[in-house]
Parts: C-alpha cells; sequence; structure tokens
C-alpha cells in the first residue's frame, strides 16, 4: 500500500500515470481486504430459544437443537467459543419414536463395578425420567470436551408446556418450517 504521506511528497515529482496506478491498485486492495470475524465472549450475542417438542421425532428435534447450542445458524460462528443461543425446550414428554424403537432402543450405563452394566428401554427412560431421552440425545451431538459441557448448560429441557424463563422473552421457533 502506497503511503498518502510519500504520494503528497513526491506528488510534483512524479505526477505522470505511475501515480494513478498506484491509487487505483490502492484503492482495490482496500475493496478486497476483508477482515475475518472471530467472536469471543464480549462480542456474542446469544438470544433465548423456544422449541415445542411435541410430535417431533427425537433424532431431528435433537439436531436443530444442537445447531441452535453450538451457534452453528449464525455468521460469525466462532469453532472453540460459545457463541450459540440458549435453547428452551417444552412438552419432552410427547417426543416421537419411529419404528420399534421405544421397545428395542437401549440406554446402557455402568455402575464402575465388575458385573455393573445395567440397561433400560427408551420405554421406561421415558416413564422414569421424560426429559432424560431429549438431554442425552442432544448431548451425545455436541463436543467432547469442556466447551461441549459448556454448551450442554445453555440447554433447558421442560417437561409439559410451562418454563420458568418467560422474563427472558424466548422467540418460538418451529422445527417444521426450518426445514
Amino acid at each position: 500500500m502506497v503511503n498518502q504521506k510519500i504520494l503528497s511528497i513526491f506528488a510534483p515529482r512524479f505526477s505522470g500515470p505511475g501515480v494513478k496506478q498506484l491509487k487505483k491498485q490502492e484503492d482495490r486492495m482496500n475493496t478486497l481486504s476483508y477482515k475475518t470475524v472471530s467472536a469471543n465472549k464480549n462480542t456474542v450475542n446469544k438470544d433465548w430459544v423456544l422449541i415445542d417438542a411435541e410430535n417431533q421425532t427425537l433424532g431431528r428435534l435433537a439436531s436443530e437443537a444442537a445447531k441452535l447450542l453450538r451457534g452453528k445458524h449464525k455468521t460469525n460462528f466462532t469453532p472453540h467459543v460459545d457463541c450459540g443461543d440458549n435453547v428452551i425446550i417444552i412438552n419432552a414428554e410427547k417426543i416421537r419414536l419411529t419404528g420399534n424403537k421405544w421397545d428395542a432402543k437401549e440406554y446402557i450405563r455402568h455402575s464402575g463395578y465388575p458385573g455393573g452394566q445395567r440397561s433400560t428401554t427408551a420405554r421406561e427412560l421415558m416413564a422414569k425420567k421424560p426429559g432424560a431421552m431429549v438431554e442425552k440425545a442432544i448431548k451425545g451431538m455436541l463436543p467432547k470436551n469442556r466447551l461441549g459441557s459448556q454448551l450442554f448448560r445453555n440447554l433447558y429441557v421442560n417437561v409439559g408446556s410451562e418454563h420458568k424463563h418467560e422474563a427472558q422473552k424466548p422467540k418460538k421457533i418451529n422445527l417444521n418450517t426450518i426445514r
């Protein structure tokens, strides 16, 4: 880039076509140089989003919620920063599973002792903890590191249509129209 001070000093000597070419080149470089915007926790704009899980398929709901939590829908997405939205899910007990998954899908856990592996079907888990299926599905779609743990704290799964975040004025999103 040509310094303006240098141009003003040498303008009387170099007033030919070379100076005009240098100015054109400088203008072209200014229009082509874009800055990559990298978000940080101070510049991130976090919104509140409400998703109704009634009659939604579990995996499709979880993938959309994970995208919103991660912030992949934003133009200033930065992979190592929590730039996603706060997501509230209501009616978590009214999700759908396709096929025979209510009886065939198993959730496995281990106590840490020999022979301590336990399994639960989706139907049993829904009867015991209705929101746990949605939480487990979304958590499995987030990064497996400290950032993933931080993102998971921005998720609020509620059984029933009531939630305690009315003061944040969440924006309702219809997952059927996103696709």
